[in-house]
């Protein structure tokens, strides 16, 4: 981030941060969403805390600041209800999503730790099965989701086996995520194919997004891990008899 704001400095450009799913994470001391002009949360359920749905916009900037509450409000401003300023849409926050978000967020120390707990315990026993996600020094991390990377020898078809085996021990498993440019929107309006960006297509072919929540316990997070290992070690032992 801090070199990617000198380059906007540089050339008088304006940053819109997306920490959507990074509440609370920082980097050398300062809060993802306060970067850049303005910075964006969502708070969709699968998120660290939740409105049911939506999301929050944070800046201080005055002027963007009130061209945001504007829009929201199906353009008005300050003028009264009935004058409208600008095309604006109803992307207003019922009071009842805002108490939902505000009481977690009173929580969110407190539930970033519980995250964090679970992530460490699946770095611990993963470490040297399957790539582990990795944190920048002097970052302070907001975990999201926990997805691991298999081994460069492992295939897509090979990883798609080991979901199904994982669903088939009662494990909600999921890969994650698609290439952007693979999807349908843009290999007909772009024309991309596989092939394009073949890093982005290796490591995508090879992820594994495991179960990850708050209140996430031991055993069934040593389940897991003995689980991916066996389904591992008799996918290893199969195509060496191959």
């Amino acid at each position: 981030m801090g070199e990617l704001m000198d380059f906007a400095h540089e050339y008088d450009l304006h940053v819109i941060e997306d920490a959507c799913e990074a509440i609370g994470a920082e980097f050398k001391g300062k809060k993802t969403g306060t970067f850049g002009d303005l910075g964006v949360f969502g708070f969709y359920p699968n998120k660290q805390i939740t409105t049911g749905e939506g999301g929050m916009i944070v800046t201080d900037d005055e002027k963007i600041a009130g061209l945001c509450k504007s829009c929201r409000n199906q353009g008005r401003d300050s003028n009264g209800w009935l004058e409208h300023s600008r095309l604006g849409y109803n992307y207003r926050l019922s009071d009842i999503n805002c108490a939902l978000g505000i009481a977690q967020l009173g929580r969110i120390d407190e539930m970033l730790e519980k995250r964090s707990r679970v992530a460490s315990r699946y770095n611990h026993l993963l470490n040297g099965i399957v790539r582990i996600p990795e944190a920048l020094d002097g970052s302070k991390r907001s975990w999201f989701v926990y997805v691991v990377c298999l081994p460069d020898q492992y295939s897509k078809e090979e990883r798609d086996k080991i979901l199904i085996e994982l669903s088939n021990r009662g494990i909600g498993c999921s890969n994650y995520f698609p290439p952007i440019h693979l999807q349908p929107f843009y290999r007909e309006q772009f024309g991309y194919t596989s092939g394009n960006y073949t890093v982005t297509e290796h490591i995508s072919e090879r992820t594994i997004a495991l179960p990850f929540h708050n209140n996430l316990k031991e055993e069934e997070i040593k389940y897991v891990e003995d689980s991916l290992k066996e389904i591992l070690t008799q996918i290893s032992w199969n195509s060496t008899l191959g």
